[in-house]
């Protein structure tokens, strides 16, 4: 019996030594662990997507004058800067909640709460994005198929497996990653063959530079339009708590999804974009099947819309959800939204109420939403970098500003210079949006202001976490 109670208590220690116990941040580990660093790799880059090009590949061809693997460059560029700030957090703070708990720790738990509230509007959007597109390409395969079927089947299947667990949804992803790089695969390794065998105008480098076509407006709209894409890599983040070593695998799986997804998304795009030289009539919706039925005819090109149709209607989504019920659950365990959605499933130690919200959610944003994609996309945007701007200010507020962590050129590299560069290229971003989307943002906004007001009595309460911790 001694045994095994020394046992347990050395198994402790070992997990608290990893950054495993989440009782330091005043909560209780609730959640199943059972994630390494590749199981958070595979993560990010499903919820990222390896194929993401693909759906969007047409409507940036013509907004970049055939420069799309260009924009994607500039974009990881960009958004590197702010992943490095969710890599310092993220070892320091190893728990559920991403920006939401970074912030919260960072600047004040109210700030906090913004963070988090702004950063909603992202993760309940992303999931109503996708399985729009899910819905306009299940009826491009099945000519007079309701969309709304697609819909209601991909977001049960997906809701289901969040419910279920990591465990589940982790083999899920193993077997569609496969599908996806074959898929990516075969399309760069036929294009290629149509350039060398003389077609369209060749190898060229068109589609990564053009003289006299790149300028500050091109980077701005560059970086907003690529910034789509690369959202999820922030999402990682939300699963600390259910990922050994969090400490370190968050940070790392975060740099190392983000490396994989960039070289990807080049070569499949460089390829589509060389196929088709005339950016200028370049199907906005469909533009990257175009590329596919040229290069490999009408059986590749159903191939290839059954492998879209699989890893963004399951893996995508299934991730997406998964993150947005982390978050959810981290503010609700926290009573800054109702303390419901907090509540764990007693089986599968999943935060049911929140996958099972989402799934609703989901389903009612996509059916009235699908001629408004565009739309969408921007809404998800003005969450997603404003909440980057707060993780980016906390970095230079917690650890440069109240930690001194500012002797060497080191740290004033780390936790001043490269966030500041970060937030001055998000705020760059913003001036790119549509008048609609500030109106649908600072409104939003201003709800979360009200709502924090509220559950703080004035901003005066904080989380039970925090009262009586040192953060």
């Amino acid at each position: 019996m001694e045994e095994k109670k020394s046992s347990a208590t050395s198994t402790q220690a070992a997990g608290a030594a990893r950054g495993e116990n989440i009782e330091q941040f005043g909560y209780k580990q609730e959640l199943r662990r059972g994630m390494g660093l590749w199981d958070v790799v595979l993560y990010g880059v499903l919820f990222m997507v390896i194929i993401a090009p693909q759906s969007i590949f047409g409507a940036i061809q013509q907004n970049s004058h055939g420069m799309t693997p260009l924009v994607y460059i500039i974009g990881f560029i960009a958004i590197l800067f702010t992943a490095m700030s969710y890599m310092r957090m993220s070892k320091r703070f190893p728990i559920a909640g991403s920006v939401y708990s970074y912030v919260q720790r960072g600047i004040n738990p109210h700030v906090g709460f913004i963070a988090g509230w702004l950063i909603l509007l992202d993760y309940i959007l992303v999931p109503g994005l996708l399985i729009v597109m899910v819905m306009n390409w299940g009826v491009a395969l099945v000519p007079g198929s309701p969309a709304w079927l697609w819909g209601v089947a991909f977001i049960a299947f997906n809701t289901f497996a969040n419910i279920r667990g990591i465990q589940m949804s982790r083999g899920v992803d193993w077997v569609i990653f496969v599908v996806e790089i074959l898929a990516v695969i075969a399309f760069v390794a036929l294009g290629s063959m149509f350039l060398m065998n003389g077609g369209a105008n060749g190898f060229t480098m068109a589609p990564i530079y053009q003289p006299g076509e790149v300028d500050a407006h091109f980077v701005a709209a560059g970086i907003s339009i690529a910034a789509l894409s690369f959202l999820g890599f922030d999402g990682m983040s939300t699963l600390a708590e259910e990922t050994h070593e969090p400490e370190k695998n968050i940070g790392r799986g975060i740099l190392i999804a983000l490396s994989i997804i960039i070289v990807v998304f080049v070569a499949q795009t460089y390829i589509a974009a060389a196929v088709q030289p005339d950016w200028a009539s370049t199907d906005p919706d469909m533009g990257f099947f175009d590329s596919v039925m040229i290069v490999g005819g009408e059986p590749f090109y159903k191939i290839m819309l059954v492998v879209n149709i699989v890893a963004v209607g399951i893996a995508n989504i299934m991730n997406a959800q998964m993150a947005s019920s982390r978050l959810l659950y981290s503010m609700g365990r926290d009573g800054v939204i109702p303390r419901v959605f907090g509540k764990v499933h007693p089986k599968y130690q999943t935060p049911w109420f929140s996958a099972v919200f989402l799934g609703v959610v989901t389903l009612c944003l996509a059916l009235p939403l699908m001629d408004r994609m565009s739309d969408l996309a921007e809404f998800v945007n003005f969450g997603a970098l404003s909440s980057f701007i707060l993780i980016n200010i906390a970095v230079i507020v917690f650890f440069f500003v109240r930690e001194k962590q500012r002797k060497t050129f080191g740290d004033v590299m780390k936790y001043l210079i490269c966030p500041a560069i970060g937030i001055a290229i998000l705020v760059y971003v913003f001036t790119g949006f549509a008048f609609m989307t500030y109106v649908v943002g600072i409104a939003w906004l201003v709800i979360g202001l009200i709502i924090g007001a509220i559950k703080s009595k004035g901003y005066k309460e904080v989380p039970d976490a925090f009262k009586n911790l040192e953060v």
